[in-house]
């Protein structure tokens, strides 16, 4: 039996627990929700179980109380399939003796739109959230954590070292964060992110309202949405490119209905724009960025692999922005903090702000690598920081350029960061 493996989201759901009732630990299919959850559990309720999902279902219709009843930390997998097990657990939390730690819920989609009028009550004061997402390279072992954002955030100055060359680099975003691809071969790891979008397209696309849409109209949707990841795109435009790129006629309208289904599924996580105190009255665009929760499912839907992105290095850093995304919104929930991104009516932009919820902050541009790519980022950071208004909000707590490739981390002259993904942690 594979050795568990520590994620962040176990400290997370540690102190979830110790404050509320209940915690919801809810993100996209194979990510870890439900082996993280049993980890912290007293005892677990597999709603989807076939031996047991008919008379679960009935239970939840007729004695819903049974179905809770167990050793705490209760998981309940699955809950979204009875809807109701929400209100029930809420009641319950009410009335034991103990209000803390009595349950996990674990989801990989929201409830369908029918079953939100059985859910009566906002869970505030009893429930928490947690959105768990696919393993950042710390947390795969990938990454010497030799470099941590918390350290960077207390002053320290970037010392460490990385391991992970362009060819390494080039198989993790083509292998992804899965943790059952972890212990396989390269071969039969890079399967894995192909396997999962069978899984979304033959099943999950309806499955989460009893909606029949077309698995082709999907295939294409997601693959214009992998062509442009990290663009502030609006559905007509992602009309437009599956008409020129994909010779198939569709309408704006549902291309919206499909790309919705994608955030339900936890499988799209677009990235909301940041809104800093600026000197001048510049605008800022307030688009989301579009990114898969994963690389390799950008990778995988335009049958793309490691050799590809070796041989077109533009294309490269599209898909290793999204790893760093990922890794980044890993690292910002155990800094209670969030990432944002900033573009203003100039063309100023800024990749990734890690904002904190005490209101401090760094920003950080994405790169591949490559001593020019470094000074441009570099410029942008200085740009923005410039622009800030220092006095009705904090400096930047540190300006970082994250590369793909390096061996070191260190400070540059200008006070810039020039951090390598493969030594960063929280």
């Amino acid at each position: 039996m594979e050795e568990y493996r520590v994620r962040i989201a176990d400290q997370l759901l540690s102190e979830s627990l110790e404050a509320l009732g209940a915690v919801l630990v809810q993100g996209t299919k194979w990510c870890g929700k439900t082996t993280t959850s049993v980890h912290h559990a007293g005892s677990v309720l597999y709603m989807d179980d076939p031996m047991q999902k008919e008379q679960n279902l009935s239970l939840a219709q007729t004695n819903i109380k049974r179905l809770l009843e167990g050793d705490t930390p209760r998981v309940i997998d699955e809950w979204e399939l009875a809807p109701q097990l929400w209100d029930a657990a809420r009641f319950e939390i009410d009335h034991r003796q103990v209000h803390v730690g009595q349950f996990i819920f674990t989801g990989s989609s929201v409830p369908k739109e029918k079953d939100k009028k059985q859910i009566f009550h906002s869970g505030a004061g009893r429930f928490d959230w947690i959105t768990m997402r696919t393993m950042s390279l710390w947390e795969s072992g990938d990454s010497t954590g030799d470099v941590s954002l918390q350290a960077l955030f207390n002053g320290a100055m970037p010392d460490g070292a990385a391991t992970i060359d362009l060819n390494r680099l080039a198989y993790l975003t083509c292998r992804g964060g899965w943790p059952g691809a972890l212990s396989l071969s390269e071969r039969a790891a890079l399967r894995v992110p192909h396997a999962y979008l069978k899984a979304v397209l033959n099943s999950d696309i309806s499955k989460i309202d009893d909606v029949r849409r077309d698995a082709n109209t999907m295939s294409r949707i997601i693959r214009s949405l992998a062509r442009n990841q990290g663009e502030q795109i609006p559905y007509t435009t992602i009309r437009a490119d599956i008409i020129n790129n994909e010779n198939a006629t569709i309408s704006a309208d549902t291309v919206e209905d499909y790309v919705r289904v994608l955030s339900k599924i936890f499988l799209e996580e677009d990235m909301r724009a940041w809104n800093p105190n600026l000197r001048s009255k510049t605008a800022i665009r307030t688009s989301d960025t579009r990114y898969f929760v994963d690389p390799s499912i950008a990778t995988s839907a335009l049958g793309i692999g490691p050799k590809d992105l070796l041989n077109n290095l533009t294309d490269f850093g599209f898909y290793f922005e999204t790893l760093a995304v990922r890794d980044l919104r890993v690292y910002a929930d155990a800094l209670d903090g969030e990432v944002f991104h900033f573009r203003d009516k100039n063309g100023l932009e800024c990749d990734a702000v890690l904002h904190r919820r005490n209101g401090s902050y760094g920003l950080i541009e994405i790169k591949l690598g490559g001593t020019d790519n470094i000074e441009k980022g570099a410029t942008t950071l200085k740009t923005l920081s410039a622009k800030i208004d220092t006095d009705k909000m904090n400096a930047p707590s540190f300006m970082m350029v994250l590369t793909g490739v390096g061996q070191y981390a260190y400070r540059r002259q200008d006070d810039v960061y020039v951090v390598p993904i493969g030594c960063l942690k929280p």
